[in-house]
């Protein structure tokens, strides 16, 4: 069961009411995580889903009022994107090998880059350096 206790955006709110919506189908939990000032370590032991190409998962950086889509690229490549659509601000969803807008129907490749529009620009991406089994995320500070 999802409970809304409190959305300090109408964003927030939208989110929730979605999931709710939703019922658990195929979408995958926002996991929060810890940041140390502006960036973010994810051990790739922790993130299993993350070990294959076209696996994926959503984090939520401490203070962050969105999350960052980290996808696995293949061959130890990796991105990590904004799900905020270009064209109006609506949240992507993570469809197979492509990202898609609900809202208007943009469509972007696992990197961010356009597909299909009405969305111009690419998704934004957060610099990602990968160190042995750890992946480094550079997040704006809150």
């Amino acid at each position: 069961m999802i409970e809304i206790t409190s959305c300090s955006s109408r964003r927030d709110f939208l989110i929730a009411c979605a999931a709710l919506a939703a019922g658990g189908c195929a979408s995958v939990a926002v996991r929060p995580v810890p940041r140390n000032g502006d960036v973010v370590r994810l051990s790739l032991a922790e993130y299993p889903e993350l070990s294959k190409p076209g696996g994926f998962t959503k984090i939520l950086p401490e203070g962050a009022e969105n999350p960052v889509y980290i996808l696995a690229l293949g061959e130890n490549r990796f991105a990590a994107l904004s799900p905020i659509c270009t064209h109006r601000g609506c949240t992507v969803e993570i469809e197979g090998s492509r990202l898609v807008c609900p809202c208007h129907g943009s469509t972007y490749d696992r990197e961010g880059t356009v597909l299909r529009g009405p969305a111009e620009r690419a998704l934004s991406r957060h610099e990602l350096t990968v160190t042995g089994s750890d992946l480094f995320i550079k997040v704006a500070r809150p």
